[in-house]
This record gives C-alpha cells, sequence and structure tokens, in this order.
C-alpha cells in the first residue's frame, strides 16, 4: 500500500513537469505587448514634430504675400499728396477769390480833403497847420470798398471842393490805381504815374488824403502807398 502509494506520488510528479514545461513557452507571448507599446510611442513622436515644422512654414509664406500687399496699398496714399500739391499751385488764384466773393453793398464812400490852416479844428491836425477832414460821396455800389475810393480821390482834378473850402493837394497829380493788398492789419495800395505839387506843404497833406482814404476803405490800421514800386515817401522826397 505505502509503495501504491508512493508510485502515484511520482507519477503525479512526473505528470507535473510537462504542465510546468510549458508555462516557460507561454511567457514570451505576454512580452509581446512591450514590444507593442514601444512601437506606438516610436511613430506618434516622429510624425507630429515634423507636421509642426511645416505648419509654421506656411502661415510664414502665407504672410509674406501680406507685406507685399502693403506697398500698393502705401502707393495709393501717395497719389493723395501729390494731388494736395496742385492744391497749393492752385491757392495764389483761389486767394483773389474772397475779395471777388465779398457781399455786394451800396454805401457812399469816404474820400479825404484837406482844410488849409485850419490847425486841428475841422479834423486831424496834419502839416502846415491844416486839418484832414472827412467827407462822403453819393451812394455807390460797390464789393471792395478800396478800389472806388481811391479811384474816385485819383479821379478828382478839382483843386477846391465846391463852396466847402476843402483843398486837394492831388488835383495836378497824374496817377492811377493798380490794385491793393490787406493783410488784416495793413493795407497796401499800389499806384502809378507822377505826382505835380504846389509847394513843399503839399507833401503832408497828399501823404495824409492817400493814406487816410485807404485806411478807411479797408478798415486797416496803417497804410502803405507804393508809387511805381517805390514807397510814397521815397518818391515825395524827390520834390
Amino acid at each position: 500500500m505505502g509503495n501504491r502509494r508512493l508510485a502515484l506520488a511520482l507519477l503525479g510528479l512526473l505528470a507535473a513537469l510537462p504542465i510546468s514545461g510549458c508555462f516557460p513557452q507561454a511567457g514570451p507571448a505576454p512580452s509581446a505587448p512591450p514590444s507593442a507599446s514601444s512601437s506606438p510611442a516610436s511613430p506618434a513622436p516622429p510624425s507630429p514634430r515634423p507636421s509642426p515644422a511645416s505648419a509654421p512654414g506656411s502661415p510664414t509664406s502665407a504672410a509674406g504675400p501680406t507685406p507685399a500687399s502693403a506697398p500698393p496699398s502705401s502707393s495709393r496714399g501717395t497719389p493723395s499728396p501729390t494731388a494736395a500739391g496742385t492744391t497749393p499751385a492752385t491757392a495764389p488764384p483761389a486767394g483773389t477769390a474772397p475779395a471777388a466773393e465779398l457781399p455786394e453793398r451800396v454805401a457812399a464812400l469816404t474820400i479825404y480833403y484837406v482844410a488849409v490852416g485850419d490847425g486841428g479844428v475841422a479834423g486831424p491836425a496834419i502839416g502846415c497847420g491844416d486839418s484832414l477832414v472827412a467827407t462822403s460821396t453819393a451812394p455807390e455800389r460797390f464789393r471792395d470798398q478800396v478800389a472806388p475810393s481811391m479811384r474816385r480821390l485819383l479821379a478828382d482834378h478839382r483843386a477846391m471842393l465846391g463852396q466847402s473850402g476843402l483843398y486837394n493837394a492831388l488835383y495836378q497829380s497824374d496817377l492811377t490805381y493798380d490794385g491793393a493788398a490787406y493783410d488784416g492789419r495793413t493795407i497796401t495800395v499800389y499806384l502809378s504815374g507822377t505826382f505835380t505839387l504846389a509847394g513843399v506843404c503839399d507833401v503832408p497833406r497828399v501823404t495824409a488824403q492817400l493814406e487816410r482814404t485807404a485806411i478807411t476803405a479797408a478798415g486797416a490800421a496803417q497804410a502803405n502807398i507804393l508809387v511805381n514800386g517805390r514807397p510814397l515817401a521815397a518818391v515825395l522826397s524827390l520834390k
């Protein structure tokens, strides 16, 4: 009975030997998962890295055309300064437009004559003890008051103004009104022609008549009279 049990135990051991030999052979099969896990890991990193490298390249090339299109847009801006450059070229002619666009008015003109020997009683005192007196004309239609006022004064060749006793120191002179320029303070009047005076006292009289008539017509603070391109004082100093 004991031998039988020993034999059965040996048979059990022999039967167990093939079964345990199968386990080492099955061992390599589980080793496959590690190789499979390494294979996904190796393809994944290389493929994403090249593709991002190429992706920035394409936006960079796309950004390249955008700056290229920018110069055309700036070149479109260039014509506008050019067009603006032509505007100053036309500015001087346009500068004369405001004078022509002044509203038309009907009013009397103020012309100045001299009260000889009045001593500043009838008006502002001027050289040789005289007075400068303002007179008014009949109403006239005009836009620029300087031109008709100066022309009226220069066209008057009477020595005495009617029964008023006022003297015209310009009655012998041959002068033409050529134009005027006003800068907001000074009225510059351009005359051409020649003076003929009756004496030394006519110099301050002529000066006062011309300057005060121009100042009043323009509403200016002072007047600059040019005769044949020269200052009035220089021209009258030769008389």
